[in-house]
């Protein structure tokens, strides 16, 4: 699919900011409404009068911030067309793609439910830009291609640049590639869909990749960064189960931080939903905290498959629905934890872990699968830290 042009994306904006600051608006109204009833409750009838009065007053108000709002974000359709053709794509520029891919990872699901503008697709990335799946595309991008593919894909709210070293310094991709002669390919995608969503998108992209490949793809090694890794272990489940022609190829699967057991982080934002649904006054702030996205409600408890979340409440308290997803027998399945303090360091090595991942959820115990300990580290140092390339070249470079 191509990439949406500039004027797209501005006019996707301004609907998507009308939709935002509507729904501010009627959420402030209900805040103020129960806030007042309690008041003019608390008079009793003696209030009556006054009540009526403040609530047609205050409903007038309300509606006229609605209507000025909207109408002038609506004039962003009209700034589209005219500047549209002149702008760069929010895609060109670094903090561009960062703001896309962090609003995919807040509401992503909605965006492409949509057919937004703003909604991002799972494609392969090359220096930054999106690269075809057919045989002449890869052939460009992947000039000296070999029968080894390493895929690479990125966590939460994340792009493919954040495989990239700060220092400018060659990243796992490059390094396996001067090493072991494997071939990376780096994926972008919208992390707001659900695990299972995109691991299916990634199953069907993986068919058409190692399909048209311009050499036969004898070796397949799939990396993901935190939601990365669920989505590679989602992706190769269901690719096993319909006998896909890509599984054959895949040997490794690396998990870095991936939250197989859930985050903490999202298990209190669950339990303060739901906390703020029992005040009248407080539940709109519940209401707009639950927005946040499918792909990042599955991170409550790690689910991989539809099956985990489809037909369920999804903001229940802490109700863990995790089903099992059975390895790929011939796949050898890495997974990597790291703490702030030195491996298996203490308390604070316990509770905190990464920061946002903890070496308890770090590791799925129903799988045949062996994890490694990191210490002073922090999740976001697995993306390019030495002691992480160490070890993919060590289980890469083994003999299948």
């Amino acid at each position: 699919m191509s990439e949406a042009t500039a004027g797209q994306q501005i006019r996707a904006a301004g609907r998507l900011a009308g939709w935002a600051f509507d729904g501010a608006v009627r959420g402030v109204a209900r805040v103020h409404r129960q806030i007042a009833a309690r008041a003019f409750d608390a008079v009793g009838p003696i209030g009556s009068t006054a009540r009526l009065g403040h609530d047609a007053v205050s409903a007038t108000a309300y509606a006229g911030v609605r209507g000025i709002g909207g109408g002038l974000l609506a004039g962003a359709g009209v700034l589209a067309d005219v500047l549209g053709p002149q702008r760069a794509t929010l895609s060109d520029s670094p903090a561009g793609r960062e703001a896309l891919a962090m609003l995919n990872g807040l509401i992503g699901d909605r965006l492409s439910a949509e057919h937004s503008a703003l909604a991002l697709d799972m494609t392969p990335r090359r220096e930054g830009l999106p690269v075809g799946v057919d045989r002449a595309a890869l052939a460009a991008a992947y000039p000296g291609t070999t029968g080894r593919v390493a895929l690479f894909a990125h966590g939460l709210a994340e792009t493919e640049q954040w495989w990239w070293p700060h220092d400018g310094g060659p990243d796992f991709g490059t390094r396996l590639a001067d090493d072991h002669c494997w071939t990376p390919v780096q994926l972008r995608y919208n992390t707001g869909r659900h695990v299972s969503d995109n691991g299916a998108a990634l199953d069907d992209l993986l068919d058409d990749l190692v399909a048209n490949w311009p050499v036969p793809v004898v070796e397949l090694a799939l990396v993901g960064h935190s939601m990365g890794g669920l989505i590679a272990r989602s992706a190769a489940r269901q690719g096993a189960d319909r006998a896909a022609g890509w599984v054959e190829a895949l040997r490794d699967l690396v998990c870095l931080g991936s939250p197989h057991r859930g985050t903490d982080l999202e298990k209190a934002a669950n339990v303060a939903g739901w906390a703020l649904r029992v005040a009248p006054e407080t539940r709109p702030i519940a209401e707009f905290l639950e927005l946040r996205s499918g792909g990042i409600k599955d991170l409550r408890f790690g689910y991989l498959g539809e099956a985990d979340w489809a037909g369920r409440q999804a903001d229940s308290l802490l109700d863990d629905r995790r089903g099992d997803c059975a390895d790929v027998p011939w796949v050898r399945y890495h997974f990597v934890a790291c703490t702030l303090t030195e491996a298996g360091g203490g308390l604070v090595g316990r509770l905190l872990g990464d920061v946002l991942v903890r070496t308890t959820s770090a590791f799925d115990d129903r799988t045949t699968g062996s994890l490694t300990r990191l210490g002073g580290l922090h999740h976001f140092d697995l993306l390019t830290h030495p002691q992480v390339y160490r070890l993919l070249s060590d289980w890469l470079d083994r003999p299948r």
